[in-house]
This record gives C-alpha cells, structure tokens and sequence, in this order.
C-alpha cells in the first residue's frame, strides 16, 4: 500500500536537520513528497542542506535556530508556519556531545550547556510543535533523538545521558497527555552512526577493533539508515504507535 507512505501536503521539521542524521531523515521525507524545514546553528550547512533537499522537488526553508533559546523557537517555528502552512511532524534532533574529562571534574556550566540544547531545546521545540498541532486540530507525530546512553553508563557522560532519558519520559508524557488530540509521540534511539559528532569517536582505532565486532551488522550506522523509520513515523502507516523508543543500532543492544 504505497500510499501509506505518500507524504505529498505533509510538512515536517527537523531540528538539527542540516547535517547526521536529521539530515538523512530530510532527504528521505522530502524523497516521499513532504515539504521540509531544518533548523540549524551553522547558516552554511543550513545552505548546503536546502540545496541538497531543493532537488527532491519539494518545498524547503532553512532557518538559524538556537534551540536553546526559547525565544529562537518560538520565532523559528512561527516563521516556518508562515513559509509552509503548517507542521504536520516534528524530529526534535539537535544535540551536542559532552566533552567532561570527569564526573568529579564536571562544571555546573558544562552540564548546563548540555541540558540546554539536548533536554531544554527538545523541549520548546516539542511544546511549540504539539501547541500547534492541538490548535490546529489534524493531530501530528513527534519524534525525539534519544541515546543508547539513556539506558546504559556512560562514563564522563552522565549529562548527555541524563539529557537523553530526559527526552524519552517527556515523550512518553506527551504521548498519553495528547492522544486525545491525535498527536503520536515516539523516540528514536541510534546506535554507533557515522556522523560529524562521533567521527572522533568511531576514527580511533583501539576503539574499532573492540566495540565494531559487537555489531552484528559489521558496520557503522549512517544517516541514511534513518530515512525509512523518519518517513514511516511522519506517515499514516504509524498511525497506531506511539510512546515508543525505536531502536536503530544494526543489533548492537541485543548482542
């Protein structure tokens, strides 16, 4: 049934959308006809993945948000409602890493700024997006970009995994809290995914040669590996699941 899939009139937002794997959601929901905004804090990757999304021939705005901003949101969200009518799915993506060298050495500031994009900017990105979903009375999907590090320890990162559990018990609430108005929320938890953000990370050889053979697809995720959970979530084949954490790890959480 490909009209499942059919995003033709769907409008989404992406949140963190100019590059990784937001970037890799846009492409495919722009590929099944929706019309797409990122949000970015780097005007020239914003550029570059308009220009990138514009071949798919759908409608495409990019904006400089700072999700943390809680003025930015707002102001972002109203400017991408006046280009595109409306927001029928919301990908609260935007995240930063954390770069403590210690639990005991980790500043007051260096959580803070972590919470303020990965928990905060989820946030009033996802508050302003069911606001117009229930005001507007179509329903809508949410979708938040979690971490396996919500589940598991991460040393040195217990605010990036405090900030991605965050992120999944709002989810969870919402998804209760706003049934009643058509609205499905879900959350996407990746595995190790090639991205700018774990080049660092996946580049170092020791760390190769120990975590990759525990994947039992034998690779690194990429973002395009997003792109059919992203179309599938914005679409009315998902129209029945909701309060769910999808995993996409290629079985590194079962092995």
């Amino acid at each position: 049934m490909a009209h499942l899939f059919d995003l033709t009139g769907h409008v989404a937002l992406l949140t963190g959308g100019n590059s990784g794997i937001g970037l890799g959601m846009a492409d495919a929901l722009a590929t099944h006809g929706a019309d797409v905004a990122i949000w970015g804090t780097n005007a020239a990757k914003n550029a570059s993945a308009a220009e990138h999304l514009l071949r798919h021939g759908t409608r495409v705005i990019a904006l400089r948000c700072d999700v943390g901003d809680e003025e930015e949101v707002e102001r972002s969200f109203a400017a991408t409602v006046e280009a595109l009518g409306h927001v029928d799915a919301c990908f609260a993506n935007a995240g930063v890493p954390g770069r403590a060298p210690s639990f005991l050495e980790m500043t007051a500031e260096e959580w803070r700024r972590v919470m303020r994009v990965n928990l905060d900017g989820a946030f009033f990105t996802c508050r302003a997006a069911v606001r117009h979903m229930v005001e507007r009375g179509h329903g809508g999907s949410i979708v938040v970009t979690t971490s396996g590090s919500a589940m598991m320890g991460q040393a040195r990162g217990e605010h990036y995994g405090a900030s991605k559990a965050g992120v999944v018990a709002m989810m969870r609430a919402i998804a209760v809290e706003h049934a009643r108005h058509g609205i499905r929320a879900n959350a996407v938890l990746p595995g190790w995914i090639e991205t700018a953000m774990t080049e660092p990370t996946l580049s170092w050889d020791r760390f190769a040669e120990r975590v990759l053979p525990r994947v039992p697809l034998r690779r690194w995720g990429r973002p395009e590996d997003f792109g059919g959970l992203a179309v599938y979530l914005a679409s009315p084949a998902s129209a029945y699941h909701t309060g769910d954490v999808i995993t996409i790890d290629g079985g590194y959480n079962v092995f």
